[in-house]
């Protein structure tokens, strides 16, 4: 009888590992979104003094990819990544041309609340923007090719299952340069672009 009682126990103390085990999660959860880019749209005038002579860059949707890494169920790193996008610019309300930028943007995330349904969580970090492509008046501008800034961000995961979930997320980044004259290199204006990015999107967590 105490064999066969030993027996049990340790099968059941297997089978609560084995239990156990199955359902931890992996630490890595990847999501795909939909994202619009709004952008603040500061800059300084251009040869004026008014609104009239600001810089203006367009809006944007975007698809986009994203992987987090959960160093506890609480904490996580979230790297944002997508493709070179393409945004018109205009100054007076004129296009004067277009400009590419690539902005992989890093996070640290922190969840109120990871065991439950819904799971706001809210996160800060920085943000690197390469610059490329740039076209502004026939060549006559151009903007600084790189750009450092700060990025914050709030979003809710509902979960699905213990797989699948659906996201809603914004951030606000701070994406800056300065824009020269491409003979002389001399600064005509700032552009503040800093836009709002708002996403949605489903998340599967390993």
């Amino acid at each position: 009888m105490k064999k066969l009682a030993l027996a049990l126990s340790l099968a059941a103390i297997g089978l609560t590992a084995t239990q156990a085990m199955a359902a931890e999660q992996s630490p890595w959860q990847v999501r795909a979104r939909i994202v619009n880019i709004s952008p603040a749209n500061g800059s300084d005038p251009v040869g004026g003094v008014g609104a009239a002579d600001l810089i203006t860059v367009s809006k944007k949707t975007i698809p986009e990819v994203d992987i987090s890494y959960y160093f506890t169920p609480n904490i996580s790193a979230e790297l944002i990544l997508t493709y070179p996008q393409k945004h018109d610019v205009e100054l007076a309300g004129k296009n004067i041309g277009a400009f590419k930028h690539l902005p992989p943007t890093l996070t640290a995330k922190y969840h109120f609340a990871p065991e439950a349904q819904f799971s706001p969580y809210v996160g800060a970090g920085v943000n690197y923007t390469r610059i490329s492509d740039v076209n502004l008046l026939n060549g006559a501008a151009d903007l600084e090719k790189s750009s450092f800034g700060l990025a914050l961000q709030a979003g809710i995961d509902y979960k699905l299952d213990k797989n699948w979930s659906l996201n809603f997320d914004v951030k606000k980044v701070q994406i800056r340069s300065d824009v020269t004259l491409s003979a002389t290199g001399a600064k005509i204006s700032a552009v503040k672009v800093d836009p709002w990015l708002v996403g949605v999107g489903v998340g599967y967590r390993f």
